[in-house]
């Protein structure tokens, strides 16, 4: 993929929309978030806007450590590899992007259901890479809670391993499937990898030949220490959030050096900060729709929240007064990235009731309200100066405002020459630029005749 095409990925976490609260919106879906017609016609909306991908974020439990969680936020949603797997059938390009923990799954599973997905999607699929950061979730799995930050990255930095080279125990040519000869598979081209790790012990081969992109394409999101030097060891794609152009540039920087300390180059490596488009018929109308959905949020809902990402208990400290010490980044087991946040805002000298509010409106991913033009003028900016190769695109109500961008805002950066009108042909991986994996036992057995 040229750099003067930015990449586009459609998100969604919440399938209402990426407010905390957007199912309370008059036009948000209901009930049919359950049905698959839903998402059907959101994906065919991208597709028909050559969006590059489509995104969906999981957690494998609801939060319901407070009473607000269930009674407000409990974020009931269809298993996302299910749900893509089906999306697959009816759709002939679009990239499929979705999260699995290597906390709570075990390798080979993982491994067989990305490799089924890029089989039956033609090359399409990819896997959001996490290591799960919430109590809920450790509960659901055997544990009182959750496993140390350190620990859950030098775990799935081997989980990761392992799942590649299941990948590669099949290769390219090992699938013969020859009436005449009787051979199905050849079994030089086969392979046990045989691991026998830290964390886990992995016979082999998959049960699944190599997937059409050698390997799903891999992202990954956190912004922790951990989380970068994981990223840019292991990913092909990295979800970040910064606020502005600068400080977008000066992210790449450090990624770039990362990159180097592996013998990565900066193209190996595409970075797509979130965003929150809101396409409007001006910036001041945009920012009334934003905050409308404000007026939508239980303020217990947004302390809750903010006691989540903080690790502290604040229903106990007046909610218009300033946040209280937060914990030390280094020793706190939780979501560092999420903690970082809150410490930014922390600084900006804002009342806990204000930053719960924020921290509702997906995050802390910049805003980027008005119309098609405004919109697009911005994108194009932090793309052309570097601070991004593409945008993660996390729409405040759903359908309304992705499709308001599909339909508004990619042909205006069509028109500019920063995003295509036609999808490029091969794997999701050919569309991102990216070189297609050797296999692992191939490059092994090449290199031991090269030497004898």
């Amino acid at each position: 993929m040229a750099r003067d095409h930015m990449i586009l990925s459609a998100f969604f976490f919440n399938p209402q929309g990426d407010h905390r609260m957007s199912w309370r919106h008059p036009r948000a879906p209901g009930r049919e978030v359950l049905d698959f017609e839903f998402y059907r016609d959101l994906v065919q909306a991208a597709e028909r806007a050559r969006i590059d991908t489509i995104f969906v974020a999981d957690h494998v439990s609801i939060w319901d450590s407070v009473k607000s969680g269930v009674a407000h936020y409990a974020n009931a949603r269809l298993e996302p590899l299910t749900l893509l797997s089906a999306l697959a059938g009816v759709t002939k390009h679009i990239g499929l992007i979705t999260t699995a923990s290597s906390s709570y799954s075990e390798p080979y599973n993982v491994a067989r259901m990305f490799a089924s997905l890029d089989h039956i999607s033609k090359g399409r699929a990819s896997w959001n890479v996490v290591t799960s950061a919430m109590d809920e979730e450790a509960r659901n799995f055997g544990r009182d809670g959750n496993i140390e930050h350190a620990f859950r990255y030098e775990r799935a930095a081997e989980f990761l391993d392992i799942v590649k080279a299941l990948w590669d125990s099949w290769e390219d040519e090992a699938l013969l499937i020859d009436k005449a000869s009787g051979y199905f598979a050849d079994p030089d081209k086969v392979h046990p990898i045989d691991h026998k790790g830290k964390h886990f012990r992995v016979r082999g081969p998959l049960n699944v030949s190599r997937p059409p992109q050698g390997h799903p394409l891999i992202v990954q999101a956190g912004s922790s220490e951990d989380g970068k030097n994981f990223a840019t060891a292991q990913a092909d794609a990295h979800f970040a959030i910064y606020s502005t152009r600068e400080d977008g540039i000066k992210y790449r920087q450090d990624i770039n050096e990362r990159l180097a300390r592996h013998g990565r180059r900066p193209e190996s490596f595409k970075i797509l900060p979130g965003i929150l488009p809101i396409v409007a018929a001006s910036e001041a109308e945009g920012r009334e729709r934003q905050e409308y959905l404000q007026t939508l949020l239980p303020d217990q809902v947004g302390i809750d929240l903010l006691s989540s990402w903080s690790g502290l208990d604040l229903s106990v400290f007046p909610p218009d007064g300033p946040l209280p010490p937060l914990p030390d980044e280094s020793t706190f087991n939780g979501g560092r990235t999420s903690l970082n946040r809150v410490k930014q805002w922390a600084k900006q000298n804002l009342s806990l009731r204000e930053i719960a509010r924020k921290l509702a409106n997906s995050g802390s991913v910049p805003t980027v309200a008005g119309t098609p033009v405004q919109i697009a003028d911005q994108l194009q900016d932090w793309f052309v100066s570097g601070a991004a190769d593409g945008f993660n695109l996390m729409f405040p109500l759903l359908p309304e405002d992705w499709v308001n961008f599909a339909e508004q805002v990619v042909p205006e950066l069509q028109r500019r020459g920063v995003f295509p009108t036609e999808y490029a042909p091969g794997t999701l991986r050919d569309r991102f630029g990216l070189a297609r994996p050797a296999n692992r036992f191939a490059e092994q057995r090449d290199n031991a005749r090269a030497v004898s």
